[in-house]
C-alpha cells in the first residue's frame, strides 16, 4: 500500500523531506516488534510505560522497514539516529497523536481489510471465552465451514494448530493472521477478545460479525483501575464495531450491554436464550434443551458445571445469530472437549481427577461447586495456586473460595514470576483460614507443585473429584525469570500411575443417573 494514501486513510502525517516524495513509497506488512521487521514493513514505534518504541527505531530500519509510524516524541528520537535513509526520504516518518489508537487500522489497510472477508465471531468475557470459543468453532465445521480460531489455548488455520503467545495478538499480527486465514480458505473464526485486546487497540481494524459477553467477575486489576474501569474494557466490544451482540445476562454487567437489537442469554431468568431441566451425569455429560427465539436445541454437552450450560447457550445464540443451522449446532455442541478447562485425566481410577485453568476467585468457585454436585456425597479435593505479578488482591479470595468448597485444599505454587512463592502462598493460606472452622475442610500448604498434586491423587477415595486449578492447558511453570516444563496433565498421570494397580477399575461405559447437589466436609484441619 502506498504510505501516503495509508498515512490519509489513518490521519497521521508524512513528515516533509525537502526534495524528496518519501510518501511516494510503498509498504508490504506491519509489525511493533523490532525483531520481527521485514524488508518493505511498517514499523509501528508506541509510546510505553518504561521505554519508547523508536528507541529499537535503528534495528527496524537494519532490517529494512520502508516506514516508521509514531509521536512526536518518536519522531524526535528516530531524528537523532540521523540515518541517511530517513534524511533522503527512503524511509518515510508517520506521525500521529496516538499512533496505537490507528494501528489495527493501518494494519488491516495493509493486509486487505482481511476481517471484511471473514465472519469473526468474538468473544470477551472474564471466564468461559476459551470454552465458548471451541464450542463455536466445533460447530461451524459441523455446519461444513472452514474455520480458524484466536484464542488463549491456541491458533488454528484450517486445522493447523499454532501456539498462541497472547489471547489477543497485537494489532499487525491479527491483521496478518486474518489474512493468512483468508488466503486458506477460512470462513468464519472464533475469537477470544481480552480486556487488555480492546484496551491496548489490538482489534482495531477487526469488523465481527458477532460480537459475544460471557460475565465479569475480579482480574487483571494489576492492569485496570478497578471492576468498572475493566467493565468499560469489555463494553469496547459493544460499541458499534459488531453487527449483532449476544450477551449473557445472568450478571448486572451483561445486563448493562443490552439494547433493543441484543440477543440475550440467562441461565436464571428471562432472555432470548434459555435452558430447560438440567441432567447432569456422573461422567460430568449434561443434557437440556435450549429454548431460543426461533425454537428448541437439543443439546448434550460432555463440559460439566452449570456454567458451561451458560456457555453453550452463549454459543447456540452466536451460532444461530451467524445462520449456522440448528442441526449443526447440537452435533458440534456434543462433540467438544477443552484442553485444561474441567479436562479428566482417565486411567481407569475408580475417582474423578480434571485439570482446570480457573485462576480467578469467580471461576474457582464456580468450578469447585461443578465439582461439588458431580462428587454427590464423596469429597472434593483441590491443589490450587496464585501467579505472581499479577492482581494481588484476588489471592486471599481465590483461597477463601477454594476452602468452602473443599474437603481438602492444598495451596501450592502457580507460576510465581518474580515473587517469593511463599509470599504468594501465605495471602491464598490467609484467605483460606478466614472461612469458619465448621464451614470449609482441610487446608495445606505444600509448595512444591508436583508434590501437591502427588498428595491430592495418593488421598483420593472411591467417588472423589480431584480438581487442580489455574495453570490447565499451561506446560510450562514460571520461576524466578525461568518457565521450567511442567504439566498439570501429565502431573496428574504420572501421580495416577504411583497408585497401587489395585486401586485402578476399568472405565465404565455408561453415564448411570444423573447426580444432584449434594455432600458434606472433611475433617477442620489446617497443616502449613
Amino acid at each position: 500500500m502506498r504510505i501516503q494514501q495509508l498515512a490519509e486513510n489513518i490521519g497521521a502525517r508524512v513528515i516533509d523531506v525537502p526534495g524528496h516524495s518519501p510518501g511516494a513509497g510503498v509498504v508490504t506488512g506491519a509489525t511493533l516488534r523490532a525483531q520481527h521487521v521485514l524488508d518493505g514493513d511498517l514499523f509501528a514505534a508506541l509510546p510505553g510505560t518504561r521505554v519508547h518504541g523508536a528507541d529499537f527505531a535503528g534495528e527496524a530500519l537494519s532490517a529494512g522497514a520502508a516506514a516508521v509510524l509514531t509521536d512526536q516524541a518518536g519522531i524526535d528520537r528516530v531524528a537523532l539516529l540521523d540515518d541517511p535513509r530517513v534524511r533522503s526520504g527512503e524511509v518515510a516518518l508517520l506521525v500521529h497523536d496516538d499512533p496505537r489508537d490507528v494501528l489495527g487500522a493501518a494494519a488491516a489497510r495493509i493486509y486487505g481489510d482481511p476481517s471484511g472477508k471473514l465472519a469473526v465471531l468474538g468473544v470477551t468475557g472474564t471466564s468461559g471465552k476459551t470454552t465458548t470459543c471451541y464450542l463455536l468453532e466445533s460447530a461451524l465445521r459441523a455446519a461444513g465451514h472452514t474455520t480458524g480460531l484466536v484464542g488463549t489455548v491456541e491458533t488454528r488455520i484450517a486445522g493447523e494448530r499454532l501456539e498462541s503467545a497472547f489471547t489477543t495478538p497485537e494489532a499487525p499480527d491479527l491483521q496478518a493472521l486474518l489474512a493468512v486465514m483468508v488466503e486458506h480458505g477460512v470462513t468464519h473464526v472464533p475469537m477470544e477478545v481480552s480486556s487488555h485486546a480492546l484496551a491496548l487497540g489490538r482489534v482495531g481494524g477487526t469488523r465481527f460479525a458477532v460480537g459475544a459477553f460471557t460475565n465479569l467477575s475480579q482480574d487483571h486489576l494489576d492492569f485496570h483501575r478497578d471492576l468498572e474501569d475493566y467493565f468499560q474494557a469489555k463494553a469496547l466490544l459493544f460499541d458499534g464495531r459488531s453487527e449483532r451482540e449476544v450477551v449473557c445476562v445472568d450478571t448486572e454487567w451483561g445486563r448493562r450491554l443490552v439494547t433493543a437489537d441484543t440477543t440475550t442469554v440467562s441461565t436464571a431468568g428471562d432472555a432470548s436464550w434459555t435452558p430447560g431441566p438440567v441432567q447432569a451425569f456422573p461422567t460430568g455429560e449434561q443434557r437440556f434443551t435450549a429454548h431460543g427465539p426461533d425454537g428448541d436445541l437439543a443439546v448434550r454437552l460432555r463440559l460439566p458445571g452449570p456454567f458451561n450450560v451458560a456457555n453453550a447457550l452463549l454459543a447456540a445464540g452466536v451460532l444461530r445469530a451467524a445462520g449456522v443451522p440448528a442441526a449443526a449446532v447440537e452435533r458440534g455442541l456434543a462433540e467438544v472437549d477443552v484442553p485444561g478447562r474441567m479436562e479428566r485425566v482417565a486411567l481407569g481410577q475408580d475417582f474423578t481427577a480434571v485439570v482446570d485453568y480457573s485462576h480467578k476467585p469467580g471461576a474457582v468457585a464456580a468450578v469447585l461447586d461443578a465439582a461439588r454436585a458431580q462428587a454427590g456425597e464423596s469429597r472434593v479435593l483441590v491443589v490450587l495456586g496464585c501467579g505472581g505479578d499479577r492482581d494481588i488482591a484476588k489471592r486471599p479470595l481465590m483461597g477463601e473460595a477454594a476452602a468452602r468448597r473443599s474437603d481438602l485444599l492444598i495451596v501450592t505454587d502457580d507460576n510465581p514470576r518474580s515473587e517469593d512463592p511463599a509470599d504468594i502462598r501465605a495471602a491464598m493460606f490467609a484467605g483460606a483460614l478466614e472461612v469458619p472452622a465448621g464451614e470449609r475442610g482441610e487446608v495445606r500448604e505444600v509448595g512444591d507443585r508436583r508434590e501437591a498434586i502427588g498428595e491430592a491423587v495418593s488421598r483420593a477415595r472411591t467417588g472423589d473429584v480431584v480438581v487442580i486449578a489455574g495453570k490447565g492447558h499451561e506446560t510450562g511453570q514460571e520461576i524466578a525469570g525461568v518457565v521450567h516444563p511442567f504439566s498439570d496433565r501429565d502431573e496428574v498421570a504420572a501421580a495416577l500411575r504411583r497408585r497401587p494397580a489395585h486401586e485402578l477399575q476399568a472405565a465404565q461405559g455408561n453415564l448411570g443417573e444423573p447426580t444432584s447437589p449434594a455432600g458434606g466436609r472433611g475433617s477442620n484441619e489446617e497443616a502449613r
